[in-house]
């Protein structure tokens, strides 16, 4: 049987860092995790007072909230529906830096070569990896997708692995961390290829229980319960008390603004003790910055796991390409210390032992910072409008909170002041045994799950050529992911089982606009 795990003994953190004079005694238990990565310009009271007016819950739904059109703000490109939709650089960009952006995309694309190669530039590839370049697992900048039938890899799809560890011995920190180690052979996460003379780790296999859903009107929906092996095990078996999770890779729009989006805005709307009586217990991951060395809010990821666009990156290029970053150092990316040919064999690397260099790095980051999020499609729509109420009523908002303010920042201007709609609070929720990997992620625990944001979510068709969600490509369409949700939203998910098929249909055609 898989370990269980249980959410933690909670602090009063989010309201402690949030009142007057009280950080100091927060910080007894858990540092303020702040903004080290923003370069904040501090809000005044008449902003503030502001923010509150426009980003208060919709109460009329007979039009379009003002400013609703744009997602992203001013950073939204309009116009697009079409398979690039995703691609476009924020609509607010400076001229002087798309020059950057352009430079960005060509890294984002780039085949990485193993070493010794006469392109050095490219090389470093792997010993061990999961894909060649970034655009390979997040597919014309969207998410990826499970496997496809016998004999399809899973180039955009990977399964994380670790171990339980002494509880003292990785994050004594930050409470209510639950200690894990990589698996002693296979490291962190299974690499399914190798460069010539590695074997790729694994060859997953993904199977498939259908499961009929009853719902009101005579209507059934099918879900597909997957059950995921890894099979072909190249050096050994996986330590006994392995956990392993499957992940496909998410989209990349508005990584930017989310970053920007002040923590204490975040930690305002946790309420880990559901002190409110309404079900809902979002609580913040908190991680270790490797860049800031301290403990920081964590926003990216399915659960939330990294801090930072940068660490998100870094950590991407290291485990799912075996690149090493200025925060990843490490020549040979997941490779364990139990796979010496792996960590013996040629690397590239430039004069200060990289295999990016610091500079085409932080190219790098700033296009995965802007990739503009699409204008919405059809606001105004009387269906749209009325879908649009069935996601409020049906309480939807509790998790996938609409409207946030960015941070106004000195040296971001995409960023900076923007009213955005990104559809998620960025916390941890408890989405019950039927989503659970029981694998559990620095505080998030084996059932928990960050808020996934749904803007541009009705252009994962037109962009990645499929409609797959959840964190591990399950549902294979908006309705399916709805009835997968359980834990806290199970009350919202019955909700859309029993109501009216119309109203059903029409909070679909809402999430379809997004």
């Amino acid at each position: 049987m898989p370990r269980r795990w249980t959410r933690p003994s909670e602090l009063a953190l989010c309201a402690a860092l949030l009142t007057s004079g009280a950080v100091a005694a927060a910080e007894a238990v858990l540092p303020d995790p702040g903004d080290p990565h923003l370069t904040i310009i501090p809000r005044t009271a008449e902003e503030r007072a502001r923010i509150a007016t426009v980003t208060a819950p919709a109460r009329a739904f007979t039009a379009p909230e003002p400013f609703e059109a744009r997602p992203a703000g001013a950073a939204t490109v309009l116009g697009r529906r079409d398979a690039q939709a995703f691609a476009q650089p924020s609509a607010n960009m400076p001229e002087a830096r798309r020059m950057d952006f352009a430079l960005g995309d060509a890294l984002f694309q780039k085949l990485w070569a193993s070493s010794p190669s006469s392109t050095l530039a490219s090389d470093g590839l792997g010993p061990l990896y999961n894909a060649r370049s970034c655009q390979a697992c997040h597919i014309r900048d969207g998410r990826g997708h499970p496997p496809e039938g016998q004999g399809d890899d899973a180039v955009s799809m990977f399964l994380r692995v670790s171990v339980p560890a002494d509880p003292q011995a990785e994050m004594p920190a930050i409470a209510g961390w639950i200690a894990t180690a990589p698996d002693p052979v296979y490291g962190g996460q299974l690499q399914e290829f190798g460069t010539v003379g590695h074997r790729g780790e694994y060859r997953l296999e993904v199977r498939y229980e259908e499961i009929a859903v009853p719902l009101s009107g005579g209507e059934t929906a099918h879900l597909r319960k997957p059950t995921y092996r890894a099979a072909d095990l190249a050096y050994g078996p996986l330590a006994e008390d392995a956990m392993l999770s499957p992940r496909v890779a998410p989209p990349m729009i508005g990584l930017g603004l989310l970053e920007a989006i002040p923590a204490a805005d975040i930690l305002a709307l946790a309420d880990p003790d559901d002190s409110d009586g309404d079900g809902i217990s979002g609580r913040p991951s908190l991680v270790w910055s490797r860049e800031h060395d301290r403990a920081v809010l964590g926003r990216f990821g399915w659960k939330a796991g990294e801090p930072t666009i940068r660490e998100q990156s870094a950590a991407a290029f290291s485990g799912d390409i075996g690149i090493a970053t200025p925060l990843f150092p490490a020549l040979w990316g997941d490779c364990s210390a139990a796979q010496s040919a792996c960590r013996e064999a040629p690397h590239g690397g430039d004069a200060q032992g990289l295999e990016i260099s610091a500079e085409a790095f932080d190219v790098l980051s700033y296009y995965t910072a802007n990739l503009a999020v699409p204008a919405r499609r059809d606001p105004g729509d009387a269906e749209v409008l009325r879908g649009k109420q069935v996601f409020y009523d049906t309480g939807c908002t509790a998790c996938h909170t609409p409207k946030f303010v960015t941070a106004r920042l000195e040296d971001q201007p995409e960023q900076s002041f923007q009213l955005i709609w990104p559809y998620s609070d960025l916390l941890l929720h408890d989405m019950g045994e039927g989503l659970a990997d029981h694998r559990p992620e620095g505080r998030a625990t084996g059932t928990e799950w960050r808020t996934a944001p749904l803007w541009g979510i009705g252009l994962t068709g037109a962009v990645s050529g499929h409609t797959t969600f959840l964190h591990d490509g399950r549902a294979r369409s908006l309705l399916e992911a709805v009835l997968w949700h359980g834990g806290e939203a199970q009350p919202h998910r019955d909700a859309v089982v029993s109501m009216a098929p119309a109203d059903r249909a029409a909070l679909i055609r809402y999430l379809e606009s997004l």
